[in-house]
């Protein structure tokens, strides 16, 4: 959502999933809701999303033994994503409310939110804190999978889904590479893990020659799961500080190489169109 352009609706270079699915095919299986009835619907699932996100602060709270304002800075930031999606919102979804698909991305998107609300507690976070972590980060990552599948299975996917996934994808890239950092794990070079897709896209605006689309890629799909694999084996409380490092470079130079050899085919598409 935040930080790319309303007109690309495939994945940028440097997102989480960086390109590895194409936008889902929108199959209308049936009548897509009117314009005024799709937004109060959806409403309805946001407002049903408060209070997941206090259930998933309060046991994280609870757990982490954290103040009581981590519970207050979740919420704040559950409120900043609803607003952006009914900015980005379509007129018209094809199933009553978000949808299946979009809703289990809402979960990901709220556990996301309470590791983003530790980010803002580093101090409070011991061995207990960093398991943690390690475990939403991994139910996050396998859920990934589960919303496109939805997706395609009930025919719902749109290009706002798609928008919606990737955008999700990149700010938990940029929430663990946080933490890793804040834990001490790695260096400030380590929150290049997570901004250079928010760079990309900051480059695009320059150059726009980088909005283009990308060519389906097995090498990108599987840098990304090395990042989001990296970054939690980094956090990994039995992981010893030089092994947490050199995971961490490995993830870093693979992104960057990924992302000069996209970014290299964008400009070669633009010189010879």
């Amino acid at each position: 959502m935040a930080g790319s352009r309303p007109s690309r609706t495939t994945p940028t270079p440097g997102s989480w999933t960086q390109n590895s699915r194409v936008v889902f095919s929108f199959v209308m299986t049936t009548a897509p809701i009117s314009g005024e009835e799709s937004r109060r619907q959806v409403l309805g699932d946001l407002t049903a999303g408060v209070f997941v996100t206090l259930a998933v602060a309060a046991a994280t709270w609870t757990v982490l033994d954290l103040r009581a304002t981590y519970v207050v800075q979740v919420t704040a930031l559950y409120a900043a994503m609803v607003l952006l999606i009914l900015v980005r919102l379509p007129d018209s979804l094809p199933r009553p409310g978000l949808g299946p698909a979009n809703r289990v991305t809402m979960v990901r998107t709220i556990l996301t939110l309470s590791l983003a609300g530790l980010a803002l507690h580093p101090d409070a976070l011991s061995t207990l804190g960093r398991w943690w972590v390690v475990v939403l980060g991994t139910v996050i990552m396998v859920m990934d999978g589960f919303d496109g599948w939805v997706a395609r299975r009930t025919g719902t996917g749109t290009d706002f889904g798609a928008r919606f996934d990737m955008e999700t994808d990149a700010f938990l890239m940029l929430v663990l590479s946080v933490l890793v950092w804040a834990e001490g794990r790695a260096g400030f070079w380590v929150l290049m893990i997570g901004a250079m897709r928010y760079i990309f896209v900051g480059v695009s605006w320059v150059l726009p020659a980088l909005n283009g689309s990308l060519f389906p890629s097995f090498r990108r799909k599987l840098v990304c799961v090395i990042q989001g694999i990296a970054l939690l084996v980094a956090l990994g409380p039995i992981i010893p500080g030089g092994v947490a490092v050199g995971v961490a470079a490995v993830a870093l130079a693979m992104l960057t190489w990924s992302f000069a050899v996209d970014s290299a085919w964008l400009l070669r598409q633009e010189a010879g169109a």
